[in-house]
């Protein structure tokens, strides 16, 4: 009992740790730009992303904002408008990847995360990264506790993830106008995520905390990253706020607009296609039919 209760704290612990890192430096400060850090910080971030998580920033980049520009539409890559909360619950790693690896994603929406050396060398290689922070565990409490820990990690942190895209974008309250949900419990577990209408509401504000009754935990660490100068935060006046959310609804729209023009544009190539085998095949009997007639004996006239 002892080694459970044991590795169910270290394992809630690192996903606390790694939920930290993914909100502070992959959502708020490459994906939005909300705040810049320095290198040491950046450098850190990183690292434990690698070793807790084993995802590569640009591809999470990549597919997060793809989501803004395609929010609850036909493109977003986990939209439970489109597929159902349920599904994306259960599915959202699936989604991710299969976005994750397209290349058009990633040279679209983060041009401006080209891999580096540090990426080639060891960022890139995730299961390398995932072994370590195995390893680790093993080697600071045991196997046992080890085993366990990453057990209940990946299964929270995978949970909490989905979470955020499935029933944040459900349930919740909705103080401002988009379809996202304010989820304080679902905030605490995720380092303020839950606090998801907030953030579509303002997506380049640092702070997803907009009332003195809600709690943003990830805004806790950002304080004291500035605190110690290796952060600053992107600071925007409501109407620079404003303009970026009508910047991004502009995007979406043209982005939307876009994509049903494809979508429209392969059918009627596909229409076009099948009409042509149709007509192709109907020449192609009609023919055999003649050629049938033609080569086919005269009847007997039996009564000559």
């Amino acid at each position: 009992m002892r080694t459970v209760l044991v590795a169910l704290v270290v394992g809630v612990g690192i996903s606390l740790i790694a939920n930290m890192a993914t909100t502070v430096y992959l959502h708020r400060a490459l994906s939005h730009r909300a705040l810049t850090l320095r290198a040491p910080a950046a450098h850190a971030f990183r690292f434990v992303l690698w070793i807790s998580t084993g995802i590569r920033p640009r591809q999470w980049v990549a597919v997060h904002r793809k989501h803004h520009a395609f929010t609850d539409v036909e493109g977003d890559p986990h939209s439970p408008v489109l597929h159902g909360w349920v599904t994306v619950q259960m599915k959202n790693l699936v989604m991710y990847r299969r976005e994750a690896h397209n290349p058009e994603t990633i040279e679209r929406y983060a041009k401006d995360l080209p891999a580096d050396r540090l990426d080639r060398v060891l960022y890139d290689r995730a299961l390398v990264g995932l072994g370590i922070g195995v390893a680790l565990l093993c080697l600071v409490f045991g196997w046992q506790v080890g085993l366990l820990a990453a057990f209940v990690h990946v299964n929270m942190y995978l949970g909490g993830s989905a979470a955020v895209n499935a029933i944040g974008h459900h349930f919740g309250r909705r103080p401002y106008d988009n379809n996202a949900g304010n989820l304080q419990w679902l905030a605490f577990l995720t380092a303020g995520e839950g606090l998801h209408n907030n953030h579509h509401a303002k997506p380049t504000s640092a702070r997803l905390s907009h009332r003195w009754y809600e709690i943003d935990p990830g805004w806790w660490l950002i304080k004291a990253l500035t605190s110690m100068r290796l952060a600053k935060v992107r600071v925007m006046s409501g109407a620079a706020n404003g303009f970026a959310a009508a910047r991004d609804r502009a995007s979406n729209a043209a982005h939307v607009a876009k994509a049903r023009a494809s979508a429209a544009a392969e059918a009627a190539s596909s229409a076009a296609s099948a009409a042509a085998t149709h007509v192709a095949e109907a020449a192609a009997t009609a023919k055999s039919a003649a050629a049938s007639a033609v080569n086919s004996p005269a009847p007997s006239n039996s009564n000559a």
